[in-house]
């Protein structure tokens, strides 16, 4: 029977709980959010004997760290010439060398403190669905290629093989690339974490932030932290009236089904070396296996006024469009997330004030951006350097997205229309 519970709740290890925070304290750094930039801040500074407290709203991995596809990815969604022409040669040769070496980062740290994150690391695949697309592919292999990154055009019989259909004629394989089980990690890091000292405390929301005398005050509704700097990594999942970079994007809710373990033959062909993948359309298609043989679909778009079949609907017309040889799925888990999306695909990294970092709208590549972020805004708080920071930063005005709200409810019409034209097969 299919449940409406994110897969990973079921799969991820609970390695421990925190308490929540209940009297004034004091620290250097005080982290805000609990998810893959918060906790890589507090491991890279507690790396070089930092204090830092770390104020969770609600659980770790409770947000979107914990409900994404697991693909550990590098890059934007954004090509490496579109990256320059938007920031400038310099700066979008620096962004794209940062992000490519970012699943370096993620598999790194797992390695490094032997996280329990169910990677691996054997690339990932981006498939050509029509003649559009592949042209899309050979582009991204040229521009990538010439910057040196480790990819390759899949096509024929290696083609079908890796991507486990005969209806993907041309993919584009980032060996760099992989995937994990996105709540383990999590979970993984904010145990590293608590282990080299830093203290974390859950259910403790920030419901205001202000600066007295030369220190910053977060307040909960039970006490306060006083601390010198202050990094703001709660995203998409931000929360209350405090901060407005809120308004530095708009939400994009992504929809994930899983299916029973596979076995047989769809066992053997659908991605059979456990690569992920995702596919060229407009509303793309993610695919990937987890440790239990699973298969994971995905796409964007959100659940709210949609009938209940709506995506199962969707999930059996990407089954029939890409295995159409093979028995109906049995699907046993589904559910939403959300991430910051901007027009431009880039990420936005700001300073509103003297002591305060924050970075937004990761365009669902959270992983590794957020990975990246966490260790990049560590290293410019010990050493005061901005070019430790891959991207120039912008103001809070500049970063702020007009009318958010209506973006994000277009896009999500848009996405709708898109997925019903799918089920009734006008869409390739």
């Amino acid at each position: 029977m299919l449940q409406e519970q994110c897969l990973w709740n079921m799969t991820a290890p609970l390695i421990d709980t925190y308490s929540q925070m209940n009297s004034d304290t004091e620290a250097t750094i005080c982290i805000i959010g609990g998810g893959y930039t918060g906790l890589s801040a507090a491991i890279h500074l507690a790396e070089k004997a930092v204090k830092v407290i770390l104020l969770e709203s609600h659980t770790i991995g409770s947000g979107g760290s914990g409900k994404s596809v697991g693909l550990v990815n590098a890059g934007t969604w954004a090509r490496p010439d579109d990256l320059n022409i938007a920031l400038g040669e310099a700066a979008g040769e620096r962004l794209t060398e940062a992000l490519g070496q970012a699943p370096s980062l993620v598999f790194d740290l797992i390695k490094r403190y032997n996280i329990d994150a169910q990677a691996t690391q054997a690339g990932n695949i981006h498939m050509a669905h029509n003649a559009k697309g592949e042209v899309d592919v050979d582009i991204r292999y040229e521009q990538l290629s010439r910057r040196g990154a480790n990819v390759e055009v899949l096509t024929g019989s290696k083609c079908h093989e890796y991507c486990g259909t005969k209806n993907i004629n041309k993919a584009l394989l980032d060996h760099r690339a992989g995937t994990i089980n996105p709540l383990a990690y999590v979970r993984g890091l904010a145990k590293v974490a608590k282990d080299l000292g830093v203290t974390i405390y859950e259910h403790s929301a920030v419901e205001a932030l202000e600066k007295v005398d030369g220190y910053w005050y977060a307040r909960t509704s039970k006490a306060r932290v006083k601390s010198e700097r202050v990094i703001i990594a709660t995203n998409a999942y931000t929360e209350g009236e405090w901060t407005e970079i809120k308004k530095t994007f708009y939400l994009v809710y992504y929809y994930q089904i899983a299916s029973e373990p596979l076995s047989g033959e769809a066992a053997d062909r659908i991605l059979p070396y456990k690569t992920g993948a995702w596919d060229t359309r407009l509303a793309l298609s993610s695919f990937r296996r987890d440790d239990d043989d699973r298969l994971l679909l995905g796409t964007v778009g959100g659940t709210q006024l949609k009938p209940k079949s709506f995506y199962q609907s969707w999930a059996n017309a990407v089954q029939k469009s890409y295995y159409p040889d093979l028995p109906a799925f049995k699907w046993q888990y589904e559910w939403t997330g959300s991430f910051g999306f901007t027009q431009d695909h880039i990420f936005r990294v700001m300073e509103p004030a003297e002591g305060l970092l924050t970075a937004t709208a990761y365009n669902g590549r959270g992983i590794t951006t957020g990975t990246l972020m966490g260790k990049c805004f560590a290293d410019y708080i010990m050493t005061g350097n901005r070019d430790s920071i891959p991207l120039p930063f912008k103001t809070l005005e500049e970063a702020k997205v007009s009318f958010g709200g209506i973006k994000s409810g277009f896009t999500e019409l848009g996405l709708t229309l898109y997925h019903a034209g799918q089920c009734l097969r006008i869409i390739g």
